[in-house]
């Protein structure tokens, strides 16, 4: 008997969803719990699961084709044998037979994972590649000389004008072509909300720097002690994430959001951190942050980035946010303007640290020194909450025992 496999509620507000690629081929054999395709929403790209064991029937929606929260999007026998959609959504046409459950057991066998993954979304068929690895086995590497040897790799049967349209195009000729690639959901909106953020708020920007050399010292004298006990580096981020939160305290407004003609405080502090990850940049929310360990903070952090880069995010992870820390200083950045995180009221712009002069008691000495920026909503907040927040930063930063002693 054939399963429907329908999109799921992925998150609030989101009623529709682009499939991003199948990561198994008709007539595949299937576990229960097993990823079968990827799901890309405007917050994050999910991966839905088989709901039981089975082989994987007829495929209604290809890569780059949208579907809505409850449609249909394939069919998957729970027998283990292929199928197809039921009497009333089959094809007039005849179908292939299916392959025996032995030739799909013997592909799953010499074809990686990621191998299979590459080659569903490249329409290559197992026959076409030649496995390189222990006992024939199909790598990734082997996919990737084939579609380097081969441009023109047959597509995916069925793919409609929809699916079509997520290929690249390239236009021109010679040394002046031109690549047109179309954005993808999650980066459409994050285009969307960065222009209103623009529209929508009085935005202003404030900036300070920070004598970085208290952490560098508490780094250097407990880091490796801190590392044994918990498994985890103690970085820079765990002490901004602090400061900000006692700071957030001090300066409620950049805590709050406009809704409608009310401004909304909140009690709690939920920071979100932008990472930069395989679709773009997303911003993963540590919840009660004022409630995390130093430790608990940089684990956390560091689970966002490895699971950002494979795109596996949860939207329940990316949803909310109080306040917002983006460090632009990872990719070399020295001074920039933030903008804000609709409906947020405030974020904080971290950057790269630079041994420059700078005068001590008289003297000229050098110091690593880091420039950070907090972009605000000025309807709500006024310039000296902002610029005072942002000296209480530089203040918890500089000397960290405030934070402990709450000061």
């Amino acid at each position: 008997m054939a399963i429907e496999l329908k999109i799921p509620e992925i998150g609030e507000s989101i009623t529709e969803v682009e499939i991003g690629g199948w990561l198994k081929r008709k007539g595949d054999l299937i576990e229960k719990d097993e990823p079968l395709v990827t799901l890309e929403s405007e917050k994050a790209t999910v991966e839905l699961p088989a709901p039981a064991s089975g082989s994987l029937g007829e495929i209604l929606k290809n890569k780059g084709q949208v579907a809505k929260v409850g449609e249909v999007i394939a069919y998957l026998e729970a027998n283990g044998k292929d199928s197809a959609a039921p009497k009333e959504a089959r094809s007039k046409e005849p179908q292939p037979k299916s392959e025996p459950k032995e030739k799909s057991a013997a592909t799953e066998q010499r074809i990686m994972p990621a191998a299979q993954r590459l080659m569903a979304e490249q329409g290559l068929q197992p026959e076409n590649v030649t496995g390189t690895g222990p006992g024939g086995r199909v790598l990734k590497e082997d996919v990737l000389q084939r579609i380097g040897k081969d441009k023109s790799a047959p597509a995916p049967q069925n793919v409609e004008k929809s699916a079509m349209a997520r290929t690249p195009s390239v236009t021109g000729d010679g040394a002046r072509e031109e690549e047109v690639i179309p954005m993808t959901r999650l980066r459409q909106t994050v285009a969307e909300r960065l222009v209103q953020a623009q529209h929508s708020a009085a935005l202003l920007t404030t900036f300070n720097e920070i004598d970085m050399s208290a952490i560098a010292s508490l780094r250097k004298e407990y880091g490796e002690s801190f590392l044994q006990k918990y498994g985890v580096k103690l970085g820079f981020m765990s002490f901004f994430v602090k400061a900000c939160v006692d700071g957030l305290k001090q300066f409620p407004a950049l805590n709050a959001e406009v809704r409608g003609t009310n401004i909304v405080y909140r009690n709690y502090y939920d920071i979100g951190v932008a990472i930069g990850g395989g679709k773009g940049l997303v911003v993963p929310v540590l919840r009660g942050a004022e409630r995390m360990s130093f430790a608990e903070i940089e684990r956390t952090i560091g689970d966002f980035g490895r699971r950002a880069k494979e795109n596996k995010l949860t939207v329940e992870e990316l949803r909310g946010g109080t306040f917002t820390i983006s460090n632009g200083g990872v990719y070399g950045s020295l001074l920039s303007t933030p903008i804000v995180n609709p409906p947020q009221s405030g974020i904080l712009g971290m950057h790269g640290i630079q041994d420059r002069p700078v005068a001590r008691d008289g003297n000229v000495v050098i110091r690593p020194m880091m420039y950070v920026a907090l972009t605000y909503d000025h309807r709500i907040v006024d310039g000296r909450e902002a610029v005072t927040f942002l000296k209480r930063v530089k203040e918890s930063v500089e000397a960290p025992a405030r934070m402990l002693m709450e000061i």
